[in-house]
């Protein structure tokens, strides 16, 4: 018998409930300004990144965003502005809000997020690019049809390669698994993952992938390999600062090296605004 979340998926259809739309009533309710979000903006589902910045007076709430859930920062980062979302947690929390950044006016949308090292690649913490995520949750499945994988975008894909030489951390590529229950990772579904070449697993990139190529939206998803599932004490160490440091600089250098595509796509939504 056909899984219930495989019922009724028509992918071409477009969905009666749209991003806009909610936006264009938490502002009416709320007596938000319309505004638009920096063009690149970040999801920190550890917080980290913003707790860190705000206390050190580097975050400001921006006056614009309208997301009922979620509040949106903004800091700068050799001269540019960055959106920041903390704490959007999973795969259908970080797509939610992915609609809405990009429906309010986002161009790239990056993720870094903590992960548990399936096959090791050193000691943590490091991060990994995150070129196919297993898709063993939810929510891609409605953005997708069924497959084992989703992927990075091949135009992402191919900007950020060899980009991080300045990252004080490793930077791999290679495979995630995602996962909608942390606390079900067992010995035979890790197993199973480290038979894949799986290097992490993380609750968000399956779906933000998915998402991505059928939206055509750009998303790069990164795993901050921090920990190996508090099998022993003293794991979830991310290094200076929490590993803010090192994530802002996995930010910048993945900015940098989509400084073009960025500039491609303002000029199409100038050229063709929706």
């Amino acid at each position: 018998m056909e899984p219930q979340l495989l019922k009724h998926k028509a992918y071409d259809e477009p969905s009666v409930f749209r991003p806009e739309n909610l936006l264009r009533e938490a502002r009416r309710q709320n007596e938000i300004e319309e505004g638009s979000v920096p063009p690149v903006c970040l999801l920190d589902p550890d917080g980290d990144i913003v707790r860190h910045l705000r206390r050190a007076g580097r975050a400001e709430i921006h006056p614009h965003w309208p997301g009922y859930h979620t509040t949106l920062y903004e800091t700068t980062l050799e001269g540019r502005t960055i959106g920041l979302i903390g704490c959007a947690v999973g795969a259908s929390f970080a797509v939610l809000v992915a609609e809405q950044l990009f429906a309010a006016g986002c161009e790239l949308l990056l993720s870094v997020t903590s992960a548990g090292q399936i096959v090791p690649q050193g000691e943590p913490p490091y991060f990994v690019l995150i070129e196919e995520a297993l898709r063993d949750e939810g929510t891609s499945h409605h953005y997708q049809p069924p497959s084992s994988y989703a992927a990075l975008g091949s135009s992402l894909r191919d900007r950020l390669q060899g980009s991080f030489s300045e990252v004080p951390v490793p930077v791999r590529s290679g495979r995630s698994w995602t996962t909608d229950a942390p606390y079900r990772e067992t010995e035979t579904a890790i197993a199973a993952a480290r038979e894949e070449g799986i290097m992490a697993v993380e609750m968000e990139a399956a779906a933000l992938y998915a998402f991505a190529e059928a939206r055509e939206r750009p998303v790069a998803c990164f795993a901050h390999v921090t920990n190996q599932m508090a099998v022993e004490e003293g794991d979830f160490e991310k290094g200076e600062a929490d590993g803010v440091r090192d994530a802002l600089a996995l930010t910048t250098a993945a900015t940098d090296a989509c400084e073009d595509l960025l500039s491609t796509e303002q000029s199409t939504r100038e050229q063709d605004p929706q």
